[in-house]
């Protein structure tokens, strides 16, 4: 499998889900499939279904999240001096259209979160601003046709 880039709060984020998952719900879905049991017959007792089922999704998001950091490759935006977008940059836009600025961080697959500005590195909009520098405009292609976006500063935090 191929390595995955994540940045070190994305990493740092995983790891935490990780040990929420080990420590609290691993053990509570025990405790729940436990008292399940107690409560007798298990061919219709629901609670006990319910709970096998809960333990196989805690499992499935535990292997999951194991495997993501075990092809993490792990990059620190703050310890990169490149003047050219590359994955990590938080990058200042000015749409050529509507003159609106917005402003969005290069992140992984993972951590991609548009609320809080931050694009995947395999979005559209990502992979036209790769390698270009402030002062360059991309054309990114949108749903409702090219847009055009200049790029006013390039920064990486």
């Amino acid at each position: 499998m191929s390595k995955v880039p994540m940045t070190v709060a994305g990493e740092k984020k995983l790891k935490a889900e990780l040990a929420h998952l080990k420590s609290v719900e691993r053990p509570a879905v025990i405790q729940a499939i436990a008292e399940a049991r107690s409560h007798g017959d298990l061919s219709e007792n629901a609670d006990y279904d319910a709970a096998k089922e809960r333990q196989g999704f805690i499992e499935g998001r535990i292997q999951e999240i194991e495997g993501k950091l075990a092809n993490a490759q792990v990059i620190d935006p703050a310890a990169l001096d490149v003047e050219h977008v590359v994955f990590g940059a938080t990058v200042d836009l000015e749409d050529g259209e509507r003159g609106e600025q917005v402003t969005y961080q290069i992140v992984g697959d993972d951590e991609a979160d548009i609320k809080c500005g931050k694009i995947s590195v395999s979005s559209p909009i990502a992979r036209a601003l790769i390698g270009r520098a402030e002062g360059d405009v991309a054309d990114v292609a949108a749903p409702g046709g090219v847009r055009s976006y200049e790029i006013l500063a390039v920064r990486y935090q």
